[in-house]
């Protein structure tokens, strides 16, 4: 049994070798095995062009803690890996590769482009999955995805059919968002909103029937040539005349409709709002019910078109200048005002993003969004926090058809075919050999691609085999929990909700578990344009993955997000080194025999440490199921840095010390059996040092990660020893902060006096003698009924149903003695007035807990009595009141 570790905890000797033997013995790995329970996790799918930052770090981490707590459990856990092609960010990355060689992407072709698009994924593709292994993250590598893999793209194209066939996929021209750097549309979840500088433009157009001139503000000037009416509120009685009469849009001389429609907010501005439906969403709705014309003024890439007139092949913002000086020049415009407002831009490449009405590929929501509605009203779809769920609703219930077309080269193709000779669009899993219209061969497939989000939408089911019916698909589906950050509920989450209802006729995973942001120390979001982004791998290089891990997960609440401080690793590391430390003396103490000991033989502080890690195993247990994995961690924290460590190991070192006490055998098998369960519980947050210790500290299991999750026993629940040592524990923590206050050094020990009228408090006492001369620095101890005996000018200190007294005299000043005893008085004073003021309300009686009222009344009666014993010192030093 004698074993020895290294003389400190080195995480980069460790984390590697020990992940590589997990690797190597399959740990992660899971089958279909009908004699376990499946719990099964998917990965939010990281880019191929991603780097591990610390959002990946903490989420991943939070994946990692329920896989492994599971596995322990006994579940047979699948976390699956994969990655997203993640169209547009691939190509950008690609295309600016080819710059860098003075070439385009059309120079290469599209079957070039794509051979390069395929080599670079090859060689930069995995990076963050490897990153993620640094992490410590027990993902099931053998079954990693890629969302342009075969099977997946199988699956694609089996859903566009399926969808298309029931007239659930249409081809239309309706507004999207273009970006005209990418010269593609780009989803909502792609567009980044920033402050820029701009103008608001006041103009004035004539009224043809009247002469007179009416007044708006626009920030986009050169979207006048496009603008097919101006529109009013109905209830705004300034413009009830003007309503159906013509305004005329200067420099093109168009004359628009002036209308109502309740879109437009009679109290902004002047009331009034010029109306351009291919430039803008609002627009485009105001149009539609109006019936107005559609006029486009851009060119994908931003240059003005044939419909702006002389402002042709102009740049839009310089043509922007030049119309705001013809304006000028004309009298329409009335003023500039400087503002400062939000701008859209594409988060790939910064710029400013276009709505356009054009011809794209959309999926109607109306029929597919309901069922996952009704998966969530029903309450059968869960969200943690559950205030994310109201967002998942609303959003639902305000759905609008999705365009899933892009015009990107790398990505999912889309699968229509269109026939040369008749028009006919063919849509079909394989590409047709004849049109099945008229039968001509002259197909062309349509350029275009599928929104990422369009593959990512199925994941859970198919990185399991679908649509084939594997055995994975019909173990391992539907999947358990969902973990992921809030600002892609709208683009991901509920994607793959009505996905899954529609294609497996269930709901994907039961939970969905938000994570917060992780912010810099001063709250910032984490961006390249504030430099203040910290790469996880630089501090698993310095302090190792667990510390990371502990300063991610200890102290994030449920949802909200946290902060990033170098404190917290470097305070994750110290605890690292505590549990390495504890660890070695308590190896250093082992004979050579495995230790044993019956329950008979364990002596009080046995029984309340073994007590005290069987009820942190129930509540961190229970906070894992509630996922309230930083209160979980908190518990387990706690638990072996103050009272295995700090406490039970001080308090047993005299036994290990002394070889011929007949406790010290029991001491051993209490020091191994405790640390073990506090490992275990520890596992799923610190992976690799409890696996080290834990593979050095026992002979039986090969490693912890498939050892048993630690559960609340009852013959470890020893409630009268739990209650025996936090009375000395207390009365040491009053004698260490008392002799603290007094400056009184650890060496110079002193007389105890213990006086309590309650015979069982008096036992307690004589059984903690040892620990209050070794660990309360007694020189010797007294314990008796009353008060008899007791120098005058004895400190105090208070313990529930006991007063211990020092004679300090020598050694204080007995004036800050009083200080202390008023304060602690006044202290007392306000939690029974606290607590009094909540037992005498109706409201807390009526609606709290029954549970929750007796744990008042107890604190009620245990405050009182502290306080009578507090005022009885002051009495009897005859301080004033």
């Amino acid at each position: 049994m004698k074993k020895e570790l290294e003389k400190t905890y080195n995480p980069a000797s460790v984390e590697d070798r020990i992940y590589s033997n997990w690797l190597e013995k399959r740990y992660f790995h899971a089958e279909p095995d009908e004699s376990k329970k499946p719990f099964t996790i998917v990965i939010p799918p990281p880019n191929i062009t991603g780097q591990l930052h610390m959002g990946h770090a903490l989420n991943n981490t939070l994946q990692d803690i329920l896989i492994r707590w599971k596995r322990m459990q006994g579940y047979n856990a699948l976390w699956v890996p994969g990655t997203d092609h993640a169209s547009i960010s691939t190509e950008v990355r690609i295309i600016n590769k080819l710059k860098e060689e003075g070439i385009t992407k059309e120079d290469l072709g599209r079957e070039g482009f794509l051979e390069r698009a395929w080599s670079w994924r090859e060689e930069y593709g995995g990076r963050i999955l490897q990153q993620l292994k640094k992490l410590g993250s027990s993902c099931d590598w053998e079954r990693e995805r890629f969302t342009l893999d075969e099977g997946l793209s199988k699956a694609v194209t089996e859903v566009f059919v399926r969808l298309y066939e029931k007239g659930w996929i249409y081809r239309g021209e309706k507004i999207i968002n273009w970006c005209p750097k990418c010269e593609t549309t780009i989803s909502d979840a792609e567009v980044d909103h920033k402050d820029m500088d701009s103008s608001f433009w006041h103009l004035q157009y004539k009224i043809k029937e009247t002469g007179e001139y009416i007044r708006f503000a626009t920030t986009r000037p050169e979207t006048i040539l496009a603008d097919t009416a101006l529109a009013v509120n109905p209830e705004d009685e300034r413009y009830q005349q003007l309503v159906g009469k013509t305004a005329i849009v200067p420099i093109v001389n168009r004359e628009i409709p002036i209308i109502t429609d309740e879109y437009v907010e009679k109290d902004f501005g002047t009331g009034v709002v010029k109306i351009t439906p291919s430039h803008d969403p609002n627009d485009y709705e105001v149009g539609l019910r109006h019936d107005l014309p559609k006029i486009n003024l851009l060119n994908d890439d931003g240059t003005m078109n044939e419909n702006a007139g002389k402002y042709k092949g102009y740049d839009r913002f310089e043509a922007r200048k030049l119309i705001v000086e013809e304006l000028k020049e004309l009298g329409a415009l009335v003023k500039e005002e400087k503002i400062t407002h939000a701008v859209g831009v594409h988060e790939r490449c910064n710029d400013v993003v276009e709505p356009m009405v054009k011809m794209q590929w959309f999926v109607q929501m109306d029929e597919m969004s309901r069922p996952a509605l009704n998966v969530y009203t029903a309450g059968e779809l869960k969200f943690v926090p559950e205030r994310y769920g109201k967002i998942y609703q609303h959003w639902l219930e305000n759905i609008r058809d999705w365009c899933i077309s892009r015009q990107l080269w790398w990505g999912h193709r889309i699968p229509a075919y269109y026939c040369g000779d008749c028009g006919h669009i063919n849509v079909d899993r394989d590409a047709p050999e004849k049109c099945e219209h008229c039968g001509g061969h002259s197909l062309t497939q349509d350029p275009d691609t599928l929104d990422t989000w369009f593959s990512s939408a199925l994941w859970p089911f198919s990185t399991l085999g679908w649509p084939e019916k594997t055995k994975e698909l019909e173990y391992f589906y539907p999947t358990d929990v969902l973990v992921t950050s809030y600002d892609i509920i709208f683009f991901w989450v509920v994607r793959m909700v009505f996905s899954g209802m529609e294609q497996m006729k269930q709901k994907p995973f039961e939970h969905v578990f938000i994570n917060g942001l992780v912010r810099d120390s001063q709250g910032r979001k984490m961006s390249k344009s504030l430099d203040n982004g910290i790469d996880p791998l630089e501090v698993i290089d310095k302090y190792g993955a667990d510390a990371l891990r502990l300063s991610l997960v200890l102290g994030c609440a449920i949802g909200n997000d946290s902060r990033f401080y170098w404190e917290k690793v470097e305070s994750g590391r110290n605890f690292l080194n505590k549990l390495w430390n504890a660890t070695r003396f308590i190896l250093m103490n082992f004979d050579e025999d495995e230790p044993t000991a019956s329950i008979e033989q364990l002596t009080s502080t046995d029984k309340w440490i073994l007590s005290r890690v069987n009820r942190v195993a129930a509540e961190a247990t229970e906070n894992l199921q509630n996922f309230d994995l930083g209160l979980g961690m908190q518990k387990v924290y706690d638990f072996i840095w103050d009272e295995f460590c700090d406490w039970y190991i001080e308090m047993v070192k005299p036994r290990l010390y002394n070889r011929d006490d007949i406790t010290r055998q029991a001491a051993l098998w209490t020091l191994k059996e405790v640390l073990i369960r506090a490992l275990k519980l520890l596992h799923p947050y610190l992976p690799f040092i409890t696996e080290e210790i834990f593979t050095s500290i026992q002979n039986c299991e090969e490693t912890i990660m498939l050892s048993a999750w630690p559960e609340y026993e009852e013959k470890y629940n020893f409630p009268e020893e739990e209650k025996e040592v936090e009375l000395i524990k207390s009365a040491i923590k009053g004698i260490r902060n008392l002799r603290a206050q007094m400056n009184v050094p650890p060496s110079k020990k002193t007389g105890l006096t213990i006086v309590s009228e309650n015979p069982r408090v008096r036992e307690m006492f004589e059984k903690g003698k040892s620990f209050l001369f070794t660990l309360g620095y007694a020189s010797r101890i007294e314990i008796q009924n009353g008060k008899e005996d007791i120098p005058a000018d004895s400190l105090s200190v208070v313990v529930p149903e006991a007063v211990l007294y020092l004679p300090f005299a020598e050694l204080v000043d007995i004036e800050k003695e009083k200080q202390r005893l008023m304060k602690e008085r006044d202290k007392l004073i306000k939690e029974v007035d606290r607590v009094e003021s909540k037992l005498s309300n109706p409201g807390f009686i009526a609606k709290a807990p029954a549970a929750l009222v007796e744990e008042e009344r107890e604190k009620q009666s245990k405050y009182v009595q502290l306080l009578e014993q507090v005022e009885a010192q002051i009495d009897s030093l005859n301080f004033d009141k």
